[in-house]
């Protein structure tokens, strides 16, 4: 899989122009900001480790985990992904076009991934947050029968683009989701984490919509990874106000378990981060050291394929995928 599949890069870096700019609308009374502690071990012992757009990173000397401090309240959050230029542009300019690569190149193999840890199990209530278009769940009900499948969706558009494909939809926040009213045996989450404005209140909720030996895949970005560490300040990946926290195989587990779960697999399967780090290289003048370029100017395609092998084996990649279980 190569990075132009899923997301063209000129209609990528629009978007991301897009977004700098809402910034200046949405997000410009900085005194509402608040300081908060680390997301994941909620320690106070931080460094400021960038600046972009106008918001700060800070990284935990503890866990590493990297995220955006002071951070904007949860209103601002709202309106912006309510009222954004920059997100109307996303669904209609940027992922729409893309949406069918994306189905058989990530939302495919994840219902595949999905259905072979279920193998036995049938007849489950399976839930997913951030349901989008629907793309996951459809492919799982290709695989799956008999499954409740339920798209947790809070937006008005994607919630009736999922009806219109004949799952059920519940149109909230997966905060505001009644315990009494679903309960699941499996949910599932991807690139949803790192946007969270409260990922422990996240998972909270999450746990208490599970059953008893329910189970939790969900996917996000590592601030470890190995693109983001190369590129860092100029990697897509860190780009406020979206993406607020980046957690790492170690720190997610500190997570996991104040909030109750229990950790199944935690994996970094990204296919992607030599070829974004290339492509930054190549395209956008981007250096990514002297030995990187060398790599790019010399290594063959298996020396390169290798080297994103590795990357993912060593749970260094920026892509990670966590199973966790009530």
């Amino acid at each position: 899989m190569k990075e132009e599949e899923i997301r063209k890069r000129e209609v990528f870096n629009k978007y991301l122009e897009l977004s700098a700019k809402d910034v200046e609308v949405f997000f410009k009374d900085k005194s509402r900001f608040s300081r908060i502690d680390c997301p994941a071990c909620g320690s106070r012992e931080l460094d400021k480790a960038l600046e972009k757009n106008g918001f700060s990173y800070y990284s935990c000397r503890k866990c590493d985990t990297l995220f955006v401090n002071p951070r904007p309240p949860l209103d601002m959050f709202e309106a912006f992904y309510a009222n954004s230029p920059s997100t109307t542009f996303w669904v209609k300019e940027f992922f729409t076009p893309v949406a069918e690569a994306r189905r058989e190149k990530i939302f495919k193999p994840r219902a595949e991934f999905i259905s072979k840890m279920l193998d036995g199990k049938r007849n489950l209530a399976i839930g997913d947050i951030g349901a989008g278009f629907g793309l996951f769940l459809e492919e799982l009900g290709k695989i799956r029968d008999g499954d409740k499948l339920v798209a947790i969706e809070p937006s008005a558009e994607m919630a009736d683009i999922c009806r219109g494909k004949g799952l059920q939809v519940a149109n909230k926040l997966l905060e505001t989701v009644d315990p009494r009213e679903y309960q699941f045996d499996v949910l599932t989450s991807f690139e949803l984490f790192e946007h969270l404005y409260n990922p422990e209140e996240f998972l909270s909720r999450a746990f208490n919509l599970l059953k008893p030996s329910g189970i939790f895949v969900f996917t996000t970005l590592s601030g470890l990874g190995f693109d983001i560490q190369v590129l860092w300040e100029r990697s897509k990946s860190v780009t406020p106000p979206h993406h607020l926290n980046f957690f790492n195989p170690w720190s997610i587990r500190t997570l996991l378990k104040k909030t109750g779960f229990q950790v199944v697999e935690v994996s970094t399967p990204g296919a992607l981060d030599w070829d974004i780090v290339e492509g930054g290289f190549t395209h956008e003048g981007v250096s990514p050291g002297r030995f990187f370029e060398t790599v790019s100017k010399y290594g063959t395609h298996d020396a390169k394929a290798s080297l994103q092998s590795w990357i993912s084996d060593n749970g260094l990649s920026s892509h990670m995928r966590v199973v966790v279980k009530k």
